[in-house]
């Protein structure tokens, strides 16, 4: 296993010692990148002495050979870590600014960050710097906050790097999800449908997509095929990730049993029409009568695949508005799932369309877990990490 360790110019760029050491002794090779800021707090030869691996600095000439081969390295790391990383390094990787090695390495890289601020609490806390950590997040980086503490310009507040141990350990965990799907084929459905009144309108629902597309990159980080049957969505396709375009609850019905045959798991995020109107074969036409829609039951997708098992996991998704957890229950024995992931709409905060998210994961087994609020890449991780079994940290050597 190979992880990419980058390191930029702020003090506890020391600390990059210890955290080659922990690697290390885990059993990983490392690839340590230096900004040229750093090599003014730690030394290039002191971490290729630890790493064994010469040490990548600085400015580049993108006609060189040698830089080719840099660039080469994503193909073939588990993980990129950036420790510590300052203000000016994450607005650059957020803003995708590539003026510098590392900068340019990152917009690479495929596989799961892992970044550990570090800079005065002023700084931690400016605007820029939140917005910025936003972006990251919500791209399904990992930040691993800073600790609260005695800093180097004699001050004492949040900002001073976290712990080297547990920036190794979350960085273990993240080259081991990296590799934990390969070869196998994920499913995963999101958006509304759009079900036809008549040929100009129709009834839909306010699902943005957001959540499906989480999972969708969330897997295809940890190396899966990853086929997105998605309706009609305003979202960038993430990397790696095939999108099948479907309007109604009927090719998505379609498109679904077409992909899942030999998947590894299937996740029907999507929120599909219940109820379906009998489409009027011409526009319907404004006549200052009332106008009664009829509507039929809709397909069942997720029913119809736990009747019909034939991938590993099924999950299913429920969004709620009251007595979340009673009917989450109730959907979890009528499906046939596996799993079922519930979350509260209600909520303007974490409801559609937001960024953040807080779910309840149930198992068939009985088992319930609380993902507390957070971005939802970062939730799609943890829904993951559930759903398809907590990937362990590599044995020390």
């Amino acid at each position: 296993m190979q992880i990419a360790l980058g390191v930029s110019g702020g003090i506890a760029a020391y600390k990059a010692a210890e955290i080659v050491r922990g690697l290390d002794r885990a059993g990983v090779e490392v690839q340590v990148i230096l900004t040229q800021h750093a090599t003014e707090f730690v030394t290039p030869l002191t971490l290729q002495t630890l790493s064994r691996r010469k040490v990548l600095v600085g400015a580049f000439s993108l006609d060189s050979e040698r830089t080719i081969r840099h660039i080469d390295l994503t193909r073939s790391i588990s993980a990129f870590v950036v420790a510590p990383a300052t203000a000016n390094a994450l607005a650059k990787l957020a803003r995708g600014v590539a003026d510098d090695l590392l900068s340019t390495f990152y917009t690479a890289v495929t596989v799961p960050v892992v970044l550990a601020p570090a800079m005065n609490p002023r700084m931690w806390l400016h605007p820029a710097t939140q917005d910025n950590l936003r972006l990251l997040r919500a791209r399904g980086v990992r930040i691993l906050d800073p600790e609260t503490g005695w800093l180097a310009e004699g001050e004492v507040g949040e900002g001073r790097m976290c712990d080297p141990a547990r920036i190794v350990s979350a960085a273990l965990e993240a080259a081991g999800r990296s590799r934990q799907l390969e070869g196998r084929t994920v499913v995963v459905s999101a958006g509304p449908t759009r079900e036809a009144i008549d040929p100009v309108r129709f009834v839909s629902n306010r699902s943005s997509g957001k959540m499906g597309y989480a999972i969708a990159a969330g897997a295809a980080r940890r190396g899966a095929r990853v086929v997105l049957v998605s309706g009609p969505v305003d979202l960038p396709l993430p990397y790696g990730v095939e999108r099948v375009w479907v309007e109604t609850a009927a090719e998505m019905r379609q498109a679904v049993l077409e992909a899942r045959d030999g998947a590894e798991a299937v996740f029907m995020v999507a929120a599909v029409a219940d109820y379906v109107p009998l489409a009027a074969p011409a526009k319907i036409k404004k006549t200052g009568a009332e106008l009664v829609l009829r509507l039929a039951e809709g397909t069942d997708i997720l029913a119809e695949l736990g009747r019909d098992r034939r991938e590993r996991v099924l999950v299913g998704f429920a969004a709620e508005t009251e007595d979340v957890l009673t009917h989450a229950r109730a959907k979890l024995a009528r499906k046939g799932a596996d799993f079922l992931v519930a979350n509260d709409v209600s909520r303007r905060d974490i409801g559609f369309g937001t960024d953040e998210s807080e779910v309840t994961i149930l198992g068939r087994d009985g088992d319930v877990r609380q993902i507390a609020r957070a971005s939802k890449a970062e939730i799609a991780d943890a829904i993951l990490d559930r759903v398809l079994g907590a990937v362990p940290a590599a044995e020390p050597a």
